[in-house]
C-alpha cells in the first residue's frame, strides 16, 4: 500500500511539473542581437523563445511586459538559458557596437581572410551591427599592414560574415535606434581660438593627387596613415611620413601675415599656398630642414586604396575564372588557384632563357599590381606579377586573354615607372597556352 502511494505520488508529481512547464511554454534562450527599438529591447539581452515559426520565420519572445515576435536573424538560437548567458558574455565586448561603412562595396567574407569567399558586398553609409572580433590574417596595403581588426559583423538582413575594420566606422547605439547616424566627434573645432584654420584638413603628400587624377592608384606608397592632421579633443599635432613619425602637444602657431604659420615649441612650420595646398618645413634631429608639399584631398584616401585592391581582385578572378588551368606545349602547365597561388611545372624554356632563375620552384604567389601604359592598353589587358617559391624577385608578364587562351609576354627589361609599364621589352618572349579544362 506504501509503494503504491509512493507511486501516486511521484506520478502525481510528475504531472504537475509537467504541467507547470506547459504554462510557461518557454522552449529555451536566445541572445537579441539587434536592437528593437519599439519594444525598448536592446541587442545583448537574453529572451526567453516561446514559439519559432518557419512559416513565418520569427521568433515569439517574451519581453518583461508581453510578447513580441521577432526576425529568425535577430536572435540566436534558442538554448538553455546559463548557455545564452554564456553566449550573451562572448558577445558583451560589443554590445550595443554598430558601425558605418565607409566605402561603397566592402565585401563581407566567409573566413577572417582577406582572400577568403565572399558572402556579401556592403554597400557605403550601410549600418551593421558587430558581434566580435576575430583572430585574422594581416591585411596589407602594399608592404604595410592596414590597422583594424577582423570583426564579425550581421547585416540588418540577417547575413553574416567577417569584415576587417579599417573601412568601418564604429559607433555606439544605447538608445536602441541602430540605424542612426554616429555622433560627431567631441573635442571642438579647428575655429577654436588659436588653432589656425587649415588644421581642420587633413593634408597628404603632393603625389598622392598625381596618383588620384591619372586613376592609377600605387597601394604601396598612398598610405592613408601619412599625412599631417590635428587632434581637435587630445590637441596634438601629428606627422606621418615614410622617412617622419612625429607626435607634438599643440601649444599655438604664430603667423607671420604671408601665410607662413611657426608652431610654438615644435620643430614644424608650415607655409599655406591655398586653400588645397601647404608647404610642410620639418627640421629633424640633426638639425636640417625638409620641406614636404602636402594637398588636401577631397576622396577618402582609404577608400581609395580598398577601392584599388578590390579592382585588382577582380581583374584576377577574371583570369582565374578564365582558366584556371593553362597549357603550352613549348612552357609547361600553369594552373592558378583562387587565393593567388599557382603551380607552373615543364618551366625549363623559361629557366634557359634567364626569365626563370634555376633556384625557381614550380609554386608561388601571382597578383596584379602594376598598370598598363597608354601605348600598351590597346594590346593587352593587363600586368601579371609572379613572384616564385626559392627567389626574390618578381618575375613580370603582360597579358592577353584571347579567345582560346591565355598569352603572355616577358617585360625583363621594359621601362616601369610609377607602377607602370611604359613600353614593351626590346626582344620580348611571348608565350601562348590553351585553356586546359
Amino acid at each position: 500500500m506504501r509503494t503504491l502511494c509512493f507511486v501516486l505520488k511521484s506520478c502525481l508529481l510528475c504531472l504537475i511539473a509537467a504541467a507547470a512547464a506547459s504554462c510557461s511554454g518557454v522552449m529555451g534562450y536566445g541572445v537579441l542581437l539587434w536592437n528593437v527599438p519599439e519594444q525598448g529591447l536592446q541587442d545583448g539581452t537574453v529572451l526567453p523563445v516561446y514559439i519559432k515559426s518557419n512559416i513565418s520565420h520569427v521568433y515569439v519572445v517574451g519581453t518583461g511586459s508581453g510578447k513580441a515576435e521577432v526576425p529568425l536573424w535577430q536572435l540566436t538560437a534558442p538554448e538553455s538559458k546559463r548557455n545564452a548567458e554564456k553566449t550573451a558574455a562572448r558577445l558583451a565586448e560589443y554590445r550595443h557596437q554598430y558601425a558605418s561603412v565607409a566605402l561603397d562595396g566592402l565585401p563581407m567574407r566567409a573566413e577572417p581572410v582577406n582572400t577568403a569567399k565572399q558572402v556579401y558586398r556592403l554597400r557605403k553609409d550601410e549600418v551593421i551591427k558587430v558581434l566580435y572580433k576575430g583572430d585574422g590574417q594581416a591585411v596589407m596595403s602594399g608592404q604595410t599592414a592596414l590597422q583594424g581588426d577582423w570583426l564579425r559583423v550581421l547585416t540588418s538582413e540577417g547575413t553574416e560574415g567577417w569584415c576587417f575594420s579599417y573601412n568601418l566606422r564604429l559607433f555606439s547605439a544605447e538608445s536602441a535606434v541602430a540605424a542612426a547616424v554616429p555622433a560627431a566627434p567631441a573635442g571642438g573645432d579647428a575655429q577654436d581660438e588659436g588653432i589656425p584654420a587649415f588644421l581642420e584638413k587633413v593634408w597628404y603628400p603632393e603625389s598622392y593627387q598625381a596618383m588620384i587624377s591619372s586613376g592609377r592608384i600605387d597601394v604601396s606608397a598612398l598610405n592613408p596613415g601619412w599625412n599631417l592632421h590635428f587632434d581637435a579633443e587630445g590637441r596634438k599635432l601629428s606627422l606621418a611620413l615614410r622617412d617622419v613619425q612625429e607626435v607634438w602637444n599643440f601649444t599655438g602657431a604664430d603667423e607671420d601675415g604671408a601665410g607662413r604659420y611657426a608652431f610654438r615649441d615644435i620643430p614644424i612650420s608650415v607655409t599655406v599656398k591655398n586653400d588645397s595646398f601647404i608647404v610642410v618645413r620639418y627640421t629633424g634631429r640633426n638639425g636640417k630642414p625638409v620641406d614636404y608639399n602636402m594637398v588636401a584631398i577631397d576622396e577618402d584616401v582609404a577608400a581609395l586604396v580598398q577601392a584599388e585592391l578590390a579592382r585588382r581582385e577582380t581583374e584576377y578572378e577574371q583570369i582565374f575564372m578564365f582558366g584556371p588551368r593553362f597549357k603550352s606545349s613549348s612552357y609547361g602547365t600553369l594552373v592558378l588557384r583562387e587565393d593567388h597561388s599557382f603551380t607552373w611545372t615543364n618551366n625549363r624554356l623559361l629557366v634557359s632563357s634567364s626569365i626563370i632563375p634555376s633556384s625557381a620552384k614550380n609554386t608561388g604567389t601571382v597578383r596584379v599590381q602594376y598598370f598598363l601604359g597608354r601605348g600598351l592598353s590597346a594590346a593587352y589587358d593587363g600586368v601579371l606579377t609572379f613572384l616564385f617559391d626559392g627567389m626574390n624577385r618578381e618575375v613580370n608578364f603582360l597579358y592577353k586573354l584571347e579567345e582560346n587562351g591565355l598569352r603572355l609576354e616577358d617585360v625583363s627589361g621594359a621601362a616601369i615607372t610609377d607602377s607602370t609599364v611604359q613600353r614593351r621589352s626590346l626582344s620580348p618572349l611571348v608565350l601562348f597556352f590553351s585553356k586546359d579544362n
